[in-house]
């Protein structure tokens, strides 16, 4: 293996256990400003020295800004690595870390605040050889988990020579090390319905009935899941609101539905095809978030190639249904690579945890990753 790979993996290591308890030992839930300022003071510290620290306006309004940490070099690329500092988990239900048989558990240990950590680890690996780039930037999102705003920093990176994401890794089919170069799009759908009330019992016959106009609904989108199509199209239907009392016919409601496909033109063919009235009740289809789909197989090719020269090891490329933010900074910068943290699982859940056992293989891989799209 490259010995830089192996030290500073090693170094990162080391380090990785009490960086990770203190950034997961702060609760900061998307939308949180307390929270996130707290993140990013950890980040900031941890960082290498000489780094500028930039808060810039995220995306979401009413968040705490964004965190852009810069560091200068005598060379010519410039390499982001990307992350997220928000979680899914609510103040009340916030886990710390706690180590047991092998595992870190705690809330965001794996979405993404192990993550995090390698990202800081490479980036001050890096910081030893400034020759080898002009830039290195590190973005830090608050709103990731919840955004329903357009991504605002995607033009603001446009000209770099890669992106590198450190959402959770995984093993490849023969248990190797994989990173994602393809991600679905991605859809969240609002359906509202608006109807009539009227007695239940009495006089049912003069209502609209909002809930059962959702309900079609749902089936309609639910018909058209078909994810070993051609497209790969999902369509789940996973809030359903409607009606204030038990003997009234509901006048109006809500339907949530995620939709996933390999491209964006299937999601929006599928919105289009919400009718607008069901029996009498209007129907109107918002679009909450579409994100786009990543596909950067070709240009990442022979950054693995490289990298795991230097590993002594294959790096897989892989896939992935879930959403990233990668997937937006994709869209203008080509060589774009995610899922370079570390491993574990159940994320989004009270028992969310980090491998210890990943820490060091992962960070081997990032590095390798990073040195190659830098060369």
């Amino acid at each position: 293996m490259d010995d830089w790979v192996a030290s500073h993996a090693a170094d990162i290591a080391h380090r990785a256990p009490a960086e990770l308890a203190a950034l997961v030992a702060v609760s900061s839930p998307s939308g949180d400003a307390d929270g996130a300022e707290a993140c990013a003071g950890i980040c900031a510290a941890f960082a290498p020295d000489g780094t500028a620290a930039e808060r810039i306006a995220c995306s979401s309004p009413d968040h705490a800004p964004d965190l852009l940490l810069r560091l200068h070099g005598t060379g010519t690329a410039k390499v982001l690595l990307l992350g997220h500092l928000d979680t899914v988990v609510a103040h009340d239900a916030h886990r710390p870390v706690k180590e047991r048989d092998g595992r870190y558990f705690g809330s965001g240990t794996i979405d993404m605040k192990g993550g995090d950590v390698l990202a800081l680890g490479v980036m001050r690996a890096l910081a030893e050889r400034p020759a080898d780039f002009g830039q290195v930037g590190l973005l830090l999102v608050c709103d990731e988990e919840w955004r329903q705003a357009p991504f605002a920093h995607a033009a603001r990176f446009a000209g770099w020579d890669a992106c590198l994401c450190f959402e959770a890794g995984e093993r490849a089919p023969d248990g190797g090390d994989a990173v994602i170069v393809r991600r679905k799009a991605a859809g969240t759908l609002k359906v509202t319905a608006r109807g009539r009330a009227s007695h239940a019992g009495a006089s049912p016959e003069k209502g609209r009935n909002a809930l059962l106009a959702l309900a079609e609904v749902a089936r309609h989108l639910a018909a058209r899941h078909a994810p070993d199509g051609p497209d790969h199209l999902t369509a789940v239907p996973t809030v359903l609101t409607s009606g204030d009392a038990l003997n009234v016919v509901p006048a109006a409601g809500e339907l949530i539905c995620d939709v996933r496909a390999d491209e964006l033109a299937p999601i929006e063919v599928l919105i289009a095809s919400v009718p607008a009235e069901h029996e009498g009740v209007e129907l109107t289809t918002e679009t909450l978030r579409l994100w786009p789909g990543m596909h950067t197989a070709d240009m990442a090719e022979p950054v693995l190639a490289a990298a795991a020269t230097a590993l002594g090891r294959p790096v897989v490329p892989g896939a992935r249904g879930g959403a990233s933010d990668a997937s937006h900074l994709a869209t203008t910068v080509p060589l774009t690579i995610d899922g370079l943290g570390p491993r574990g699982g159940n994320a989004h859940h009270p028992d969310e945890f980090l491998l210890a056992e990943s820490l060091r293989p992962r960070a081997e891989v990032a590095l390798a990753v990073a040195q190659a799209a830098l060369g």
